[in-house]
C-alpha cells in the first residue's frame, strides 16, 4: 500500500485519537473541579512518595523484629515499589515540582532508591520520552529492552523479568564483538550503581541457597566461613525487603507492558495501534504489583500529562471512549505474534481484497 491510499486511513486514527483525548481530559478536569484536593499535584506526589516509602520501611521493621511473615513483608514492598514506579514515570514527563529542580531531583533520587532494580532514572528519561515518539519500532529501546518484540520462549521468559539477564542473553546473540562490547558498555552505564549491586546480591542469594540446597541433598553439607554465613544474613534480609519485592515487581512490569505494547507493524505516529488495553481477570495477580499498568498504561499514550492517580480515575471513561474508537482490549493473540499488531485474520482479509482486486 503506498502512502497516499494510506493518508485517510492515518488521518482518521488520528481522528479518533484526538477525540479520545478530548474526553480523557474533560474528565480530568471535571475531577478536578469536583475534587479540588486533586489540584495539589506536586503535593500528592511528595505524599504519596513518603507513603510508599513508610510502607516499605515499616513492613522491614516489622519483618527484621520477627512481627511480621517474610511473604507479607515480600508482597507489602512489592505493591509500595509499584507506587514509586509510578511516581518515577510521572516525574520523568515533568509532573511533579517541574519548576524546582532541587525536590524534583530529590524525589528522583528517592524513587530510584525505593527500585534499585532499575536503569538510572535521569537516563530512563531520554529513552521514555523517546518510546513515546517511536513506540512500536526497533528504535524504540525502552520497551525492546523488555521483550517487547520477542517470540515467547525460555528466553523470553528468563528476559521479562531480570535486566541483567536480558542484557547478557542479547550481548550473546550479537554477531560482532564490538557489538557485544558496545551492549556491556552500555549496561554498565545505565545499571551502575544501584542496579549492579541489586542483581548481583540477587545472584549470590540463589547461588548460596542453591548450594545449599544440592549440597543437603547430596548428604555433604557445606560448612561456611563464619564471615561468608554473616554476609549472607544480610542478603537474606535485604532478598525479603528490597531485592525479591523489586524482582516480583519487574516481573509484573515488564510482562503486561512489553505484552500490551505492540511492535513491529505499527503505522508510524498511529497511538490507536502503540498499546492495547490488557486486564482480564487472571491477570490481576500481577496488576496488583506494577499498579493496574495493563488497564490504565494505555491512557497515558493518548493523554500524556495525567499524573497516574487521575489516570486510574478516569479508566471507566477513558475505556469507554477507546472501545468506541476502536483500541483493542484484550487482544491474547499478541503472545503468539510476538506482539504483531497485524493479526492472521486481518492478513487472510488484506490478501482477499488483494485477489479479489
Amino acid at each position: 500500500m503506498d502512502r497516499t491510499s494510506a493518508s485517510p486511513q492515518r488521518h482518521n486514527a488520528a481522528q479518533r485519537s484526538a477525540h479520545i483525548r478530548e474526553v480523557v481530559l474533560a474528565k480530568g478536569v471535571e475531577l478536578r473541579e469536583h475534587y479540588p484536593i486533586l489540584n495539589h499535584q506536586d503535593a500528592l506526589g511528595a505524599g504519596i512518595l513518603a507513603f510508599a516509602l513508610a510502607g516499605m520501611i515499616g513492613s522491614a521493621a516489622l519483618y527484621i523484629t520477627g512481627h511480621m511473615a517474610w511473604w507479607a513483608c515480600l508482597l507489602l514492598n512489592a505493591f509500595f515499589a509499584s507506587l514509586t514506579h509510578e511516581l518515577e514515570h510521572d516525574l520523568i514527563h515533568s509532573m511533579y515540582f517541574r519548576k524546582q529542580r532541587v525536590p524534583h531531583n530529590l524525589m528522583m533520587g528517592l524513587v530510584w532508591l525505593a527500585r534499585p532494580s532499575t536503569i538510572n532514572p535521569w537516563i530512563r528519561r531520554h529513552l521514555h520520552l523517546n518510546h513515546h515518539k517511536v513506540s512500536g519500532t526497533e528504535t524504540d529501546m525502552e520497551e525492546r529492552a523488555i521483550t517487547n518484540g520477542e517470540p515467547w520462549g525460555f528466553a523470553r521468559l528468563l528476559m521479562v523479568g531480570d535486566n541483567v539477564m536480558s542484557a547478557f542473553i542479547r550481548m550473546l546473540r550479537a554477531k560482532t564483538w564490538a557489538h557485544k562490547f558496545s551492549i556491556i558498555k552500555r549496561s554498565l552505564k545505565v545499571y551502575a550503581p544501584l542496579a549492579l549491586v541489586h542483581w548481583g546480591a540477587w545472584y549470590v542469594f540463589l547461588g548460596f541457597h542453591a548450594a545449599n540446597g544440592i549440597a543437603y541433598l547430596m548428604g555433604s553439607p557445606i560448612e561456611w566461613s563464619a564471615t561468608t554465613l554473616s554476609v549472607m544474613q544480610v542478603i537474606d534480609i535485604a532478598a525479603v525487603v528490597i531485592i525479591g519485592p523489586n524482582v516480583l515487581r519487574t516481573f509484573c512490569l515488564h510482562f503486561i507492558s512489553s505484552n500490551m505494547h505492540y511492535y513491529g507493524d505499527v503505522e508510524p505516529g498511529n497511538v490507536l495501534q502503540q498499546c492495547q488495553v490488557l486486564n482480564p481477570w487472571w491477570l490481576w495477580p500481577l496488576q496488583a504489583f506494577c499498579f493496574n499498568f495493563g488497564s490504565s498504561h494505555g491512557i497515558h499514550h493518548f493523554v500524556v500529562k495525567e499524573p497516574f492517580y487521575i489516570r486510574q480515575l478516569t479508566v471507566p471513561v477513558a475505556h469507554k471512549v477507546m472501545r468506541e474508537m476502536g483500541v483493542r482490549f484484550n487482544d491474547f493473540g499478541t503472545f503468539g505474534r510476538a506482539n504483531r499488531f497485524v493479526r492472521k485474520e486481518e492478513i487472510l482479509q488484506k490478501e482477499v481484497q488483494t485477489a479479489q482486486a
